[in-house]
């Protein structure tokens, strides 16, 4: 009786049906019968409808995870650097549910009647979100059990497998790529996968799995980095050939790289290979400032701010006394993608009439975030931005970085990959002899295991890469394939203010804000003192986190950077590159062994 619980317990998790759509509300896998819905196109398209599921505009938050944020939110990968991570206590992530539908589907598929041409389209987005699935699986946790079928109660010798190989695995995601790549049709409804979006995931695969290989030793999988890295360069040329695509640009680099992001329509952007499409009117609300602005939970890092190059090019971290600019001297002649991407001094906030102050608290940095906020009070306007998912700038930078894995990129293929998108954003060109020839040292000690001829190249692409999709949602998973998550350790910085006194933070010349001694007494409005504008200066009390402040410095009253927190992290390498399989999972099904020194 016990053995036959637990069985029906981990099958029903295992394989739980789920789904938000009406489609699937109406029509549950687990009731459908396959000889009566599985009859015509139009069955096969309201399946695969009610399996869409993209990104959205909460990518712009998840970059908490990575070193271009400071943030006070629970994220798993803090916890697990300044915790006591186990299988106990790290239990998101294992939901099979969705690999169940999809299945559903490509058994059943091909009963339909139906051209080839419509079954094949329809299985390739079949097959192209089962891919999805199993990468993510694979980010998370390397090996995993490898379903190509619909499971059933009586399989009970595949429901409680171990692990398969990460090879088998992602042989199986670029088989599904491959299939996919071949039959989905390019003529697709907007806001939906077509050809060109599932090449452009395809070769974000193959550039992942190939760099991961590549840097991570502990897989043993060297060998076969460069077979990922050479398919990553020829999907992405495929795409860059096919004329389709090109970066939005109207010949306005100060505003071109920012209208990506604060657009209400996307469908004719000539960048956007595929959007998520949001409409107030339509109750997909698109509103997430009040989250992703710079006081709730997140607010950007100084080493982000840092990452920029000047506006000639030159590197911002070889500027004599770079460490100890303030804000506003911080953005003077910086890559104009900063000051669209991150709030300036000067700029305005819907509906104030001046210049916004940042707003200095405790454990923010000081720093705001723009991009994925939206400056107006119009709520339609507000909750009705689309999110580009894949953008003609990730194939550009992907055919770049693979190239210079391979320790073969020419000044002829950074001239049609990275150099568009620096010429986009009004940047110089990148050199790819002089920067080999004088790596920046600022990045290459963030970076240790990056070596060889291509290294100033390689390092270069990464601070494009970093620049180009900032706060995106990209940023934790590059640091997890280039092996980087020693990075992590570092704790994030904010703002830095020699000590206490005035200071302008609007460009202005002109003192906002007055930071004052912890033991002193912030005085009434009325005794407050004025800049010359006649407004009241913004009272700040400065110490250390251990003092009752409103602004934390690394040296309390002596100045510094803004403090964000300070408890030590510890990445394990190789350990925290992987999570555990759930203990209740191990438990239910002791096939599933732990790997990478996880309990």
């Amino acid at each position: 009786m016990k053995k036959y619980s637990i069985y029906l317990l981990a099958f029903s998790m295992l394989f739980m049906a789920s789904c938000d759509e009406d489609f699937m509300e109406r029509y549950p896998q687990t009731s459908i019968s396959p000889e009566e819905f599985f009859k015509t196109e139009e069955d096969l398209r309201l399946y695969v409808d009610g399996l869409l599921s993209l990104p959205g505009m909460f990518e712009y938050q998840q970059d908490q995870s990575s070193d271009n944020m400071a943030t006070t939110g629970a994220i798993e990968i803090k916890s697990m650097m300044t915790g006591t991570p186990n299988s106990q206590n790290i239990t998101g992530g294992w939901n099979w549910a969705r690999l169940r539908n999809i299945n559903y589907f490509l058994e059943n598929s091909s009963n339909a009647d139906a051209s080839p041409e419509a079954i094949q389209h329809y299985e390739g987005l079949a097959r192209y979100y089962r891919a999805v699935f199993y990468f993510d699986m694979v980010k998370r946790y390397s090996d995993v059990p490898w379903y190509g079928q619909l499971l059933n109660p009586s399989d009970e010798d595949l429901l409680y497998k171990g692990r398969d190989s990460r090879e088998t695995v992602m042989n199986g995601v670029m088989e599904d790529l491959a299939f996919a790549a071949q039959h989905v049709r390019e003529e697709v409804p907007s806001g939906t996968p077509g050809n060109w979006a599932v090449k452009t995931f395809y070769a974000r695969v193959a550039l992942y799995e190939g760099t991961f290989r590549k840097y991570h030793d502990e897989l043993g999988l060297q060998g076969s980095a460069n077979d990922f890295l050479t398919l990553a360069r020829d999907l992405s040329k495929e795409i860059m050939d096919s004329g389709n695509f090109s970066l939005h640009q109207t010949g306005n680099p100060g505003s071109d790289y920012k209208a990506l992001f604060n657009s209400q329509d996307l469908s004719g952007n000539s960048e956007v290979i595929l959007f998520n499409p949001y409409d107030l009117n339509k109750d997909r609300n698109s509103d997430i400032n009040y989250t992703v602005f710079g006081t709730y939970e997140q607010s950007p890092s100084r080493d982000l701010v840092q990452t920029y190059l000047m506006r000639d090019g030159s590197r911002f971290t070889d500027q004599p006394g770079f460490e100890t600019l303030g804000y506003v001297d911080e953005f003077e002649n910086r890559d104009p993608r900063m000051a669209q991407t991150l709030v300036y001094p000067g700029w305005v906030r819907a509906p104030e009439p001046d210049a916004f102050i940042p707003i200095l608290s405790r454990n923010f940095t000081g720093y705001f975030q723009q991009k994925g906020y939206n400056n107006t009070t119009d709520n339609v306007a507000l909750g009705s931005l689309d999110f580009p998912v894949y953008r003609y700038a990730e194939v550009l930078l992907t055919y770049a970085e693979a190239l210079a894995e391979m320790g073969s990129l020419t000044q002829a293929d950074a001239d049609i990959s990275v150099n568009l998108l620096r010429q986009r954003a009004g940047m110089p060109d990148l050199q790819v002899s002089v920067v080999n020839a004088q790596p920046d040292a600022f990045l290459a000690a963030k970076h240790p295991n990056v070596s060889g001829p291509m290294t100033g190249a390689i390092l270069e692409i990464r601070r494009e890469r970093r620049v180009e999709f900032a706060l995106e949602g990209y940023r934790y998973d590059d640091l997890m394939r280039w092996s980087s998550g020693k990075l992590l350790e570092e704790i994030p910085e904010g703002m830095y203010f020699p000590g206490l006194g005035k200071y302008d933070l609007t460009g202005d010349g002109v003192e906002d804000i007055i930071l004052i001694d912890k033991d002193a007494d912030v005085p009434g409005d009325p005794q407050k003192e004025t800049n010359s504008l006649g407004k009241m200066l913004i009272y700040y009390k400065a110490g250390t986190v251990d003092d009752n402040v409103t602004v934390y410095m690394e040296n309390g009253s002596e100045g510094g950077t803004l403090v964000t927190e300070t408890a030590e992290r510890t990445f394990e390498d190789p350990k925290y590159y992987y999570r555990p399989i759930p203990f209740q999972q191990t438990t239910l099904n002791p096939n599933l062994e732990q790997i990478f020194g996880w309990e």
